[in-house]
């Protein structure tokens, strides 16, 4: 029996169904992405799974005791106090009946006021669940004293990724988790999660995420679930082949009804008797015509182009900045010219923003010399999304209060410019501040472009971009003859555009390389760091209990790391041939006894582990 399976469920906000009567089924171990065009309803269904909206009809059926844990794309602004307490809201109200208990304990209280206080813990969850907190913590490497507030957009993720996995989910549902994340936490992402064992729903724009962890895609279309086994790209591929099929059934479809509208008129020979059928056949085609949804239309990128540069954009020599005692930029030195492509990558905080400021002469260099080129015309895509007013409706964002814009000397009204952006007239007339993350970022692409400029700068513009504008966006700047100032941390996106590489490493060390992502990952100096537990990595070990190993013990601990290395070998070629297109192709009985293999194995893996610590820790 499946986690959850999903019948005839339909999702309506008072428009067109966002879904209509769709059905799925989610299995054990699974890694499932969720796929489509940005406003089909892919947050929908996840928080329909989660319980947080209701449908409007059909069924949601969960197997017996399944728990499910939701992270969504927003981190929310009511969350306050230490990683731990926020940890902690994910068991009910356990923090503040451990903190009930230790004020308990520091205050000398009576043995009843201690045991009201350990009664209470038992009813949040118990001190096993105390425990399970610390070992998410831990295993997140997380501080737990650390004040959420303070910490980074990535690191408060990884916060609400711990809360989200302490209620130990069967079903873990992600909504974006790449987002404003840097490359290093997007690979300790993927490493965290293809260790994790329970089934995963993520919906996610970057596509060598999903290209990596995804056994299964669902594409959501029109309202509509299809399922595809096996990796992104193979979706890819099949998916362009089932669109064009549908294209030509459709175009089949209307020639028919063509003919059958043109008989029709003819009048007095479709009001026969024995025309009568056919006079029936075509009011069915008027209805099935009726309700066929049009597939959305693509967006339709253009760039207002400005006057061409002087051939040096930017030279910077031995420049330095920092902010009070901290050094963000060291003896940096760079040559850019007219046409390169350059992307900027580094951890959070790094100093990413920074660096883009100084190149473009808004901070000043605290030593070093900077020369801008000549003829130079800006324009600065800014992730914090500072240009729009969320109180002024869209198309006055574009166009500031007129009615049409200059677009490479052509006049355009702006709401059939902004159609290309995929805005419909009634979107457009919509204030900024009801738009999706994905919809406010294609309203500063349309802005953006609608500047004349030969200098595009780009602070990540991929953020809630769904795939298909992603991939019209790449061409548009592959084809761009200016030049193009890129911070991204989407791999494929930055494989797919720039031509050389400005890398953050070490204390303000900024270093170039030729080419995109791929191309620095050989070339890098110091290799990105993953922490995943493997047979030869050994485990954090604790102080020794002074008891020695016998000698049973001491084979038992040698011979531990190649059993584990054996059942870690068997699961993923288990994961493998799950993920391959034709595991779904068998019957249902070898399906389930795969299944329950990989359930044993995880029980064998964690036993071993298990066995593992204990025997190093008393090795010392």
């Amino acid at each position: 029996m499946p986690l959850l399976r999903i019948n005839e469920v339909s999702v309506d906000f008072g428009g067109p169904p966002i879904l209509e009567r769709i059905s799925l089924e989610l299995h054990r171990r699974e890694r499932v992405a969720l796929v489509g065009q940005n406003g089909t309803g892919k947050s929908t269904l996840l928080k329909l799974i989660a319980g947080i909206i209701d449908s409007d009809g059909g069924e949601l059926r969960f197997r017996s005791g399944v728990r499910v844990s939701f992270l969504g794309q927003e981190i929310p602004t009511e969350l306050e106090g230490t990683a731990s307490e926020v940890v902690c809201a994910g068991i009910g109200n356990l923090q503040q009946a451990l903190n009930a208990y230790h004020h308990a304990l520091e205050d000398d209280a009576s043995p009843e006021a201690l045991a009201h206080a350990s009664d209470a813990i038992e009813a949040a969850g118990g001190w096993n669940a105390a425990h399970r907190v610390e070992r998410v913590l831990s295993r997140l490497s997380l501080d737990p004293e650390a004040n959420f507030r303070s910490l980074s957009g990535g690191m408060q993720r990884r916060v609400l990724l711990a809360r989200a996995l302490v209620e130990e989910p069967d079903i873990l549902l992600l909504d974006e988790p790449t987002n404003h994340l840097d490359l290093d936490s997007i690979a300790w992402l993927e490493e965290f999660l293809l260790a994790t064992h329970c089934t995963q729903m993520f919906v996610s724009h970057d596509r060598t995420f999903v290209d990596r962890l995804a056994t299964r895609i669902i594409d959501l279309d029109r309202g509509q679930l299809s399922s595809w086994p096996g990796n992104y790209a193979d979706y890819v591929r099949r998916k362009a082949i089932a669109l064009e099929e549908e294209s030509q059934h459709a175009a089949a479809f209307d020639r028919k009804l063509a003919i059958e509208e043109r008989w029709i008129r003819q009048g007095i020979k479709a009001r026969r008797t024995r025309n009568e059928g056919r006079v029936r056949a075509l009011e069915q085609l008027r209805r099935q015509r009726q309700q066929r949804l049009e597939r959305t239309g693509s967006a339709q990128f253009s760039l207002a182009m400005g006057n061409k540069s002087g051939k040096r954009v930017i030279k910077a020599r031995n420049i330095n900045f920092g902010y009070d005692d901290t050094l963000v930029v060291k003896n940096f030195s760079t040559n850019i010219m007219r046409g390169d492509r350059v992307g900027i990558i580094g951890p959070n905080g790094a100093g990413k923003s920074t660096l883009l400021r100084l190149l473009l002469g808004t901070l000043k260099p605290q030593s070093g010399e900077l020369n801008l080129g000549t003829g130079l015309q800006i324009a600065y895509f800014d992730q914090q999304r500072a240009a729009l007013d969320p109180e002024r409706p869209v198309w006055e964002n574009v166009a500031d209060g007129n009615d049409h814009i200059e677009i490479n000397g052509n006049s355009r009204h702006v709401l059939g410019y902004l159609e290309d952006f995929l805005f419909a007239p009634a979107r457009a007339r919509t204030p900024v501040k009801a738009l999706s993350g994905g919809e406010k970022n294609r309203l500063l692409l349309a802005r953006l472009f609608s500047l004349p400029a030969n200098l595009l700068v780009m602070d990540e513009p991929t953020n809630d971009l769904d795939v298909e504008s992603l991939e019209l966006l790449e061409t548009l700047l592959v084809n761009y003859p200016g030049t193009l100032l890129l911070v991204s941390h989407d791999r494929s996106f930055m494989d797919n555009v720039v031509t050389s590489m400005l890398a953050f490493e070490g204390k303000a060390g900024i270093n170039e390389y030729v080419g995109g992502y791929q191309d620095w990952l050989r070339q890098r100096i110091e290799p990105i760091k993953v922490k995943a537990r493997t047979a030869t990595t050994k485990p954090a070990t604790k102080a020794s209990t002074g008891k020695k190993l016998n000698y049973r013990e001491q084979r038992e601990l040698e011979a531990l790391p190649k059993r584990i290395e054996t059942l870690e070998a068997e699961q993923e070629a288990l994961h493998t041939q799950m993920a391959d297109p034709t595991f779904y192709r068998q019957q249902g009985a070898e399906m389930a006894s795969s299944r329950e293999r990989l359930e044993q194995l995880e029980k064998e893996l964690a036993m071993a582990y298990g066995q593992w610590e204990q025997l190093e820790e008393r090795e010392g």
